[in-house]
């Protein structure tokens, strides 16, 4: 499958029409309309209703167009599917997601509803249950397609103080990002609350990419660019992936079984990396 560029994926408030509508202009690569944390109890309908007209008339461009919804166990998660049934949009996002079992129910509630067989599900890592379940959850359904880290809840669960660090969270981030892999599936990191210390951010990010991950979910637009920017293959990166196929593909030609490149030994596994590198480069320069 085509490598979709996940750098940035910005939550809007299912109630907040003027976000969403803003939202077209914005460099984010993906959009996630929240039904769940960002919408009070009392406006649930609202919220519902909102984004179905927003949606119902989009105008978003490139932009990945996920549904948060709310858990199926609680008041509002059966109407929240139906709903998100009739709408022409790219992904569900399940919160809280703890078993195998939980992913199955949801899939045939969303075609109970009238729903498309084949619209991906991404899932949300965010309890220590979850945690501890994530590969056998992943297993679950060749539908699921990405995971989203929930580390404000993990956090929570876990008694981890705010941290810029991240210390008490990195365990659980970079199991969730083996068992991500082991299913070839495509991984976010959390957001950061504190939007305004871009300094912390800038830092999260790093780590962010350095642990794996291939984006990072944001509360607010000023997130959006250091995150593309963080993601992005920097222009060294792609120079040293285009010097490593080139030279791949001049061995093969002079039928050498040994490639070199600045120096260092390059095997097929530099190769597939290089490839995908380059691939996801070309996908972001087309936006």
């Amino acid at each position: 499958m085509a490598i979709k560029p996940r750098r940035s994926v910005l939550y809007l408030p299912g109630t907040n029409a003027r976000a969403q509508e803003k939202a077209k202009t914005l460099s984010a690569d993906g959009l996630i309309f929240d039904l769940e944390d960002a919408v009070s109890p009392l406006a649930k309908d609202e919220a519902r209703a909102c984004v179905s007209h927003t949606l119902t008339n989009s105008g978003y461009g490139h932009h990945e167009l996920i549904v948060r919804v709310n858990p199926l166990s609680g008041p509002w998660g059966h109407a929240d599917v139906k709903a998100v049934a009739k709408l022409d949009i790219d992904a569900l996002l399940l919160p809280k997601v703890e078993s195998a079992e939980e992913v199955e129910q949801a899939k045939e509630a969303y075609l109970a509803a009238g729903g498309r067989e084949d619209l991906p599900l991404w899932i949300m890592a965010e309890t220590p249950r979850g945690i501890l379940n994530l590969d056998a959850v992943l297993g679950a359904s060749t539908s699921i397609d990405v995971v989203v880290m929930g580390t404000t809840d993990l956090a929570k669960e876990l008694r981890v103080p705010p941290d810029s660090e991240r210390l008490g969270l990195l365990n659980a981030l970079s199991h969730c990002i083996t068992v991500a892999r082991a299913h070839c599936l495509d991984i976010l990191d959390g957001v950061h609350l504190d939007f305004l210390n871009s300094t912390d951010f800038d830092s999260i990010c790093a780590q962010g990419r350095r642990l794996g991950f291939d984006g990072k979910t944001l509360i607010h637009p000023c997130q959006i660019a250091e995150a593309n920017r963080a993601f992005s293959p920097n222009a060294a990166a792609v120079n040293h992936a285009e010097k490593v196929l080139a030279a791949w593909q001049e061995a093969e030609r002079e039928g050498k079984g040994m490639v070199v490149v600045d120096g260092r030994l390059v095997e097929n596994l530099h190769l597939e990396e290089a490839k995908r590198l380059l691939e996801l480069h070309t996908a972001i320069s087309g936006r």
